[in-house]
């Protein structure tokens, strides 16, 4: 049986939670690195626009393109803030994140929590919650790297318990812990801010799983947001990931 959150807690040293202090939407969004798509030679528009869950009439709109107007190679694209969010998040991930046994159902909330470390990994991070006798390991369903430990800073990595759809065991509630994802990321957020980087996937992975793969478009929360603590940390920008995805 997994550990109740007091003693989560105690597995990174510090109590984790969130205080919604501070950040901007453009703080949030500026993150995002995407935003235009260099046109290679034999695309259509069409092509472009099921790459990028975009459509025809949507990039002709955001580029001005006529009813005839041909794309040639190297014309740079406007992409949509949607698609561009989206496009962060390789494909060979998505497909690892959207795997078959997903239950699209169940996951009705998305919770964000930092580490309070200034370092660590999911292996990391899996191996101190199996000591503290989590039977199941990683509590969260994602981390997202700051560099530190052999990750690149906004790596994604998936963790056990969203590869086996299990519960999991970021927060105190039980019923919580059975409907929501846990993604946390790298980093004490009570003294420093999230990298650029780190916020670029958390917007492209909040993007796929609320707006492509799960349903009923599941609500997103600091941890702070649910129970009392500091999670995810006054500089996180929680007013602006929390409109963002609203």
């Amino acid at each position: 049986m997994d550990l109740d959150r007091r003693q989560f807690g105690r597995v990174v040293g510090v109590t984790l939670g969130g205080l919604v202090l501070g950040g901007t939407t453009e703080e949030l969004l500026g993150a995002t690195e995407v935003s235009t798509y260099r046109v290679k030679k034999g695309d259509t528009l069409s092509q472009i626009a099921r790459k990028f869950h975009s459509s025809v009439s949507e990039l002709k709109e955001l580029n001005g393109l006529s009813s005839v107007h041909r794309i040639r190679a190297g014309q740079r694209l406007k992409l949509s803030e949607s698609a561009a969010i989206t496009t962060g998040i390789p494909r060979n991930l998505r497909w690892k994140i959207g795997h078959k046994d997903v239950q699209k159902r169940r996951w009705t909330k998305i919770i964000v929590h930092h580490s309070a470390t200034n370092n660590g990994n999911a292996a990391i991070f899996n191996g101190a919650h199996l000591r503290r006798g989590m039977v199941n390991g990683l509590a969260y369903h994602f981390v997202i790297g700051n560099g530190t430990n052999s990750t690149r800073d906004g790596e994604i990595e998936i963790g056990g318990r969203w590869k086996r759809q299990l519960q999991g065991g970021h927060v105190r509630n039980h019923a919580l812990n059975l409907s929501s994802v846990g993604i946390c990321l790298v980093g004490n957020f009570e003294k420093r801010r999230p990298s650029a980087k780190q916020l670029a996937s958390l917007n492209s992975l909040t993007h796929f799983l609320q707006r492509d793969l799960l349903f009923g478009r599941p609500k997103v929360f600091g941890h702070k947001d649910l129970e009392q603590n500091l999670c995810p940390g006054k500089l996180f920008p929680l007013t602006a990931y929390r409109k963002r995805f609203a």
